[in-house]
């Protein structure tokens, strides 16, 4: 399953959506074609009116890394 990178009017990244989903906003207006590679659509109008999750990143510290030679 393929996701589509999506940006808020402020430029904020949101959670990536389907394909379905960004064929609709851009069908219906609300979203335009930001950035072709990676595919990334950015609404027109505030989240104030849409329902989508803002993207969060977070690193695990504990994790190592240990190679063998």
């Amino acid at each position: 399953m393929t996701k589509v990178f999506i940006l808020d009017a402020n430029q904020q990244s949101l959670y990536p959506v389907r394909i379905s989903h960004a064929r609709l906003l851009l069908s219906q207006g609300k979203a335009t074609v930001f950035q072709r590679y990676p595919f990334t659509i950015i609404l027109k109008e505030s989240l104030s009116r849409l329902k989508l999750e803002q993207l969060g990143f977070k690193i695990h510290p504990g994790i190592k890394i240990i190679r063998n030679s």
